[in-house]
């Protein structure tokens, strides 16, 4: 549940301009979750979520883009735990996810910095990852399946 809380609460923060902690609680409510204000409150820390300054000039949560190997271990460890199945058609790798948990196992893909990736998109529980070529995406996906076992 926490897994799939985190991907939400990453979903809504890149989709909204999120200013409280009630507000993200809310959008969480929303979305089907039964959330406290203290959960939001350890949520936003674990996730070391920062308040940054928006195009609207209002302050609102964002992440903080991957830059050591700590939070790259993070995302990587969100990842193995989200991920159900991974296979590949041609140049694509499809990656099943738990219901909720494919915007933070993207976010996982994306962290990793793979040159053999050109870009992911993920939706609920599926995401969909371009390989510059089906050898590519082959070897992309013993990669993956090796994180995951």
């Amino acid at each position: 549940m926490k897994i799939a809380r985190h991907s939400k609460i990453l979903e809504i923060i890149e989709n909204n301009e999120v200013e409280t902690q009630e507000e993200l609680a809310e959008e969480l409510r929303k979305s089907g979750f039964n959330i406290t204000q203290a959960t939001v409150s350890r949520d936003i820390k674990e996730l070391r979520l920062i308040k940054t300054l928006s195009e609207s000039g209002k302050y609102k949560y964002a992440t903080i883009r991957p830059q050591g190997s700590e939070l790259v271990d993070k995302h990587v460890k969100v990842f193995t735990e989200a991920v159900l199945s991974i296979d590949y058609a041609s140049n694509i790798i499809v990656v099943k996810t738990i219901p909720g948990a494919a915007q933070g196992a993207a976010a996982a893909v994306d962290a990793m910095n793979l040159g053999e990736i050109v870009g992911s998109i993920a939706g609920d529980d599926t995401i969909f990852a371009v390989a510059r070529s089906e050898k590519k995406a082959i070897e992309m996906v013993e990669k993956f399946r090796k994180l995951v076992e």
